[in-house]
């Protein structure tokens, strides 16, 4: 066994599992052998989770006393559950951190022999990137929305557990894969021949391909120079958002005349996204903050760090996670 491999049979718990990313982390866990259980609300879709060899468990972050179960005997807890979005700003700080809170709380009390936890944190946590440079680890935090904030806030609840607890941060930027209800929403507007003119045309984001992220998040569990660390993983390339809009439009097969969304439009359809969530009681899809950070800010990181002290280098460009996605689409492996 590597320093890059959990031993056999692990016993990992995800939360977040029913949510694009931990689903795939489920997946590959579930794929390499390991006993893994999935905590999910009562409230939670698992569909895709249904068709894993996998053991859910019924919680919420929210409620400490539900994730005594989950928790206790696990060698390794993978904290993906958040809040993206919400209609106001205390359920990303009910969910994001003071959920985080009670799971470290959990771990401490329940599980002392934890090997690791892997915390699923932003890039909205550092906050933007200055034009035309980059962000690490090092830099001050400086987050500019509620969802940034409270991210930042789950953060400091792990470093308040000191060496109590053998935790690591990963921050991801822009995570593209299937299941991404953003990029299946972008697909099916290209599709119609509909572009959102996303970010101006010099603003820049840092991207990483679901496959990559999840190896990364396994390998940050594996590997004892880990501990206490915070890792940004990106491939590396910065892109434009628009770039992005056009490598998405080519990967999907779609060419021809595109009838433009201004930037005006999207605010007001966020607008209208948001007041529809909050009658029906749900997180909206996208809001006026995800829209305005798109527009407003580079959203750039140096991955130097995970590679210089983990060895890990992402194997995907855009164009292959896109292309490995639209393949995915089309086999129905959603």
């Amino acid at each position: 066994m590597s320093r890059h491999d959990l031993p056999r049979n692990s016993r990992c718990l995800i939360t977040g599992a029913s949510g694009f990313i931990g689903s795939h982390l489920a997946a590959a866990l579930a794929a390499a052998g390991h006993d893994v259980s999935c905590l999910v609300r009562s409230s939670s879709r698992v569909d895709f989770l249904s068709t894993l060899p996998v053991r859910l468990v019924t919680g919420d972050c929210r409620e400490r006393g539900s994730l005594r179960a989950a928790v206790s005997g696990a060698d390794y807890v993978f904290h993906l559950a958040g809040a993206i979005s919400a209609v106001d700003r205390q359920t990303y700080f009910d969910i994001n951190s003071g959920g985080t809170k009670n799971l470290v709380d959990a771990c401490l009390e329940w599980n002392p022999a934890l090997r690791r936890l892997v915390h699923v944190s932003s890039i909205a946590a550092a906050g933007p990137s200055p034009c035309g440079g980059s962000v690490s680890e090092s830099d001050v935090c400086r987050p500019v929305s509620d969802y940034g904030r409270s991210k930042l806030e789950a953060e400091l609840a792990l470093r308040a557990a000191g060496d109590r607890l053998p935790w690591v941060i990963i921050r991801p930027p822009n995570v593209l894969g299937p299941r991404q209800k953003e990029l299946e929403k972008s697909i099916g507007l290209l599709r119609l021949h509909i572009r959102p003119l996303i970010g101006r045309k010099t603003s820049r984001t840092s991207v990483i391909g679901v496959w990559d992220l999840v190896r990364a998040l396994l390998q940050a569990a594996a590997d004892d120079r880990a501990i206490g660390r915070t890792y940004f993983v990106t491939d590396g390339k910065p892109v434009s958002w628009r770039d992005i809009t056009t490598a998405v439009a080519s990967a999907a097969g779609v060419r021809g005349f595109y009838l433009p969304i201004p930037y005006p439009v999207q605010y007001m359809v966020a607008a209208a996204a948001e007041r529809i969530a909050r009658w029906r009681k749900q997180s909206p899809l996208f809001t006026r903050e995800h829209v305005t950070a798109a527009r407003k800010y580079d959203w750039v990181y140096a991955a130097d760090a995970v590679a210089g002290e983990l060895s890990f280098l992402p194997e995907m460009d855009l164009d292959g996670v896109l292309a490995r996605t639209i393949a995915a689409r089309r086999d129905g492996e959603n």
